[in-house]
């Protein structure tokens, strides 16, 4: 216990196969004085593959204000806590904002254990740009959701979102009214026996048959720049003369890709084409 720090300890879990546990998240585990989790009968059985024996304290969304004086307790009293969720890094669309803010009004030391993570997992993946946006669960009403896409049709970036596998249909439907020209990658079950990924466009993208069960993570592609067609050559040469007139290169570039969609490439070239 000497060779540990007083503190939190911000543990990351596996998200599916318990071999992906990392040496040092067992040692500091094994060493906690308390361990908290979301859900006790969950991880006991990644502590009991381990043979960690530190008592579990259950800490979720419905407690996390409740448990606040007590935590805070057994870090003024020196003992080490460590904070894991059902799976992956904790606090990412999961409880431990609250009890982390909460140590640092109280200067109590907090510690990362890295580890896996669905999120980069799935990015490293799709074969997407490595340039994201991380959302975590969706609206589950449709006026939300389609609050929240509208926002988030933004160039340039792809998009990760957690989704219940019950509820990926009410989705896709969405995802084809917002995301018209990007690419969808589907990963189920990461690291777990039925492991599975689908990879499609958007707009080919068919409602499933049968009921997926579990946990998804998805990600939509950046947004697709469509390339420059020969009728529409003229309008866009029409429009960096214009814009050259009161903005810079770089300017115009900007505006006209954001307004028309097309690459930054070619804009960049028709106006040094006019310039010169």
């Amino acid at each position: 216990m000497s060779d540990f720090k007083k503190g939190l300890y911000i543990v990351s879990t596996p998200i599916g196969n318990l071999e992906d546990i990392t040496l040092r998240a067992i040692k500091i585990l094994k060493n906690s004085d308390f361990i908290l989790c979301e859900d006790t009968r969950h991880s006991s059985k990644l502590l009991n593959k381990f043979n960690i024996k530190s008592r579990l304290i259950p800490y979720h969304k419905f407690n996390e204000k409740k448990s606040l004086i007590k935590i805070i307790q057994y870090l003024n009293e020196g003992k080490i806590l460590s904070l894991i969720s059902d799976a992956g890094t904790p606090v990412l669309s999961d409880p431990g904002n609250i009890i982390i803010n909460e140590c640092i009004k109280n200067e109590h030391q907090i510690f990362t254990v890295p580890g896996p993570s669905a999120i980069s997992s799935a990015v490293s993946l799709s074969g997407f740009g490595d340039k994201f946006s991380f959302y975590g669960f969706l609206p589950k009403t449709e006026n939300e959701l389609n609050k929240a896409l509208k926002k988030l049709n933004i160039e340039g970036f792809s998009l990760v979102f957690f989704v219940p596998a019950i509820k990926i249909n009410f989705y896709i439907k969405h995802f084809k009214k917002y995301f018209s020209g990007r690419n969808i990658f589907i990963a189920r079950e990461m690291t777990k026996k039925y492991e599975t990924y689908y990879r499609q466009s958007i707009d080919n993208l068919t409602l499933f048959k049968t009921q997926l069960k579990g946990e998804l993570t998805i990600i939509i592609s950046e947004k697709i720049k469509k390339e420059l067609l020969t009728t529409d050559n003229d309008k866009i040469d029409s429009l960096v003369k214009k814009y050259l007139k009161n903005y810079t290169v770089k300017d115009t570039v900007e505006l006209i890709s954001k307004k028309e969609g097309v690459s930054k490439k070619i804009i960049y070239n028709l106006c040094i084409k006019n310039k010169k």
